[in-house]
């Protein structure tokens, strides 16, 4: 299973947003706005492929020079729990590392933190509200 970076604006990110839209959004009756996604177009867009096909999905965002956020985590529903979620995260984190940045944060839904705890995140904070679900801030040092 390939997990590689991908660019904005091609047929692979296209897929990408397919995948998003239908494991992360669609369930909660929202849809992308083009503003959200040509916001995109700095992110480390990440993706696991099985021949042409996109099995999972991940991007990571500059907060600061030391800092990046890890998001739209999404992983086809028939296949969860196989471990592409869990080498997406290794391979981001990574790229993280190279890249020079010392910490991943994220938006965790409430439901995923066991997985991130797996991976060595941590809660930093109370639970809130987004997109209409209850997250949890999450975090860990890469270095």
């Amino acid at each position: 299973m390939p997990i590689k970076q991908i660019d904005h604006g091609t047929k692979e990110y296209q897929q990408m947003v397919e995948l998003r839209n239908e494991i992360l959004r669609k369930p909660l009756g929202l849809a992308f706005d083009s503003e959200e996604l040509d916001r995109e177009t700095e992110d480390i867009l990440i993706a696991a492929f099985e021949d042409d096909t996109m099995l999972g999905c991940c991007l990571l965002t500059k907060v600061d020079n030391k800092c990046v956020r890890l998001r739209q985590m999404a992983v086809q529903n028939n296949l969860q729990g196989k471990g592409i979620g869990a080498a997406m995260m290794n391979y981001a984190e990574n790229v993280a590392r190279d890249a020079g940045y010392y910490k991943v944060i994220m938006h965790a839904r409430k439901t995923a933190t066991g997985f991130y705890e797996k991976l060595g995140y941590k809660v930093s904070g109370n639970e809130f509200e987004e997109i209409t679900i209850s997250h949890y801030v999450m975090e860990k040092k890469l270095r």
